[in-house]
């Protein structure tokens, strides 16, 4: 998979000293539950990297929790502060806003804070920050629109929850339709979620009779977005792209479906890249302070198997 690599050239090195790099940290790690599919990924892409860097240093320790709300997650996060001093934060926020106060009084109290996936709503408050290409993602889905509806057409759109990330993929998404022709009818978030996705795209089928494509933007979303449609009876009218690599979805892109034509990368393993990255700081002398932004990749039929992970999880 292309990468792009962005670390800031005034980063804070990793340990500064070997000596350093035999002290005992705690690295807490907080992320959402597994409410849906790339979360259940991503929540087994930590604690599978949390066990190796367990196993492989003796001077780490790990607090893994999961939150199934923003309240949930805050108080995980103040419970690391307050009963494990934890030497370094990385977090995937629940939501922007609730997470931004509360990570950065941990970033005041000196603590190395990473962020993941969701950016927070105030800049400048995390030492690093990894991510997928989210303007990027939705670039490459509007091209994927503007190339397969030379013609234009209609389309609907779920978003996600609400996010910077998902601000940045709609952003990116809109200025590649720009001029094409491609009329967005209606906008609603569907929160990643497969249930809320097809109540609205059931809202969608019921007000609008010519869809011609859904930008799902999201893997469990297009599960919903589909299971409506059929049951609608309207799957000859209409295609869906997600996102994420589902390997259901995946599968349905090598097998040439009609209705799943392609796919984008949005890999849930970026949680385990974020918290090798900040087990770095502890145990070398590399800096790694700044941006690492895991580039969205289109998914065909021709690259489709370079793509599909029958034994994962997502």
């Amino acid at each position: 998979m292309k990468m792009k690599y962005a670390f800031a050239a005034a980063g804070l090195a990793l340990a500064a000293a070997p000596a350093m790099a035999q002290e005992t940290a705690t690295i807490g790690v907080s992320i959402p539950a597994a409410t849906h599919g790339w979360a259940g990924g991503m929540n087994f892409h930590a604690q599978e990297a949390v066990d190796r860097l367990e196993e492989t240093y003796e001077n780490l320790d790990f607090v893994l929790t999961t939150a199934s709300d923003p309240s949930k997650q805050v108080s995980d996060i103040e419970d690391m502060v307050a009963t494990r001093n934890i030497d370094a934060l990385v977090v995937l926020p629940f939501e922007s806003e609730p997470l931004t106060g509360p990570v950065a009084r941990v970033a005041e109290n000196g603590t190395w804070v990473t962020v993941v996936d969701r950016g927070l709503a105030q800049d400048g408050i995390e030492d690093l920050y990894v991510a997928g290409d989210n303007p990027g993602f939705g670039r490459v889905s509007g091209e994927y629109f503007v190339e397969n509806m030379p013609e234009g057409g209609n389309i609907v759109v779920l978003r996600g929850i609400p996010t910077t990330i998902d601000n940045e993929r709609v952003e990116g998404f809109q200025q590649a339709i720009e001029g094409a022709g491609i009329e967005i009818l209606a906008m609603e978030h569907g929160n990643w979620n497969r249930d809320d996705a097809f109540t609205v795209m059931q809202d969608f089928l019921s007000k609008y009779p010519d869809i011609d494509a859904v930008w799902a933007s999201d893997d469990d979303m297009a599960v919903g977005a589909l299971a409506a449609i059929e049951q609608a009876g309207r799957s000859d009218e209409m295609w869906v792209l997600g996102g994420a690599g589902m390997k259901e979805m995946v599968q349905r892109v090598m097998e040439e479906d009609e209705m799943i034509p392609a796919d984008v990368t949005y890999p849930p393993a970026m949680i385990a890249t974020a918290i090798e990255l900040t087990a770095l700081n502890f145990v070398s002398n590399a800096p790694v302070s700044g941006d690492f932004i895991i580039g969205s990749v289109l998914i065909t039929p021709e690259n489709a198997e370079d793509f599909y992970y029958p034994d994962s999880p997502f």
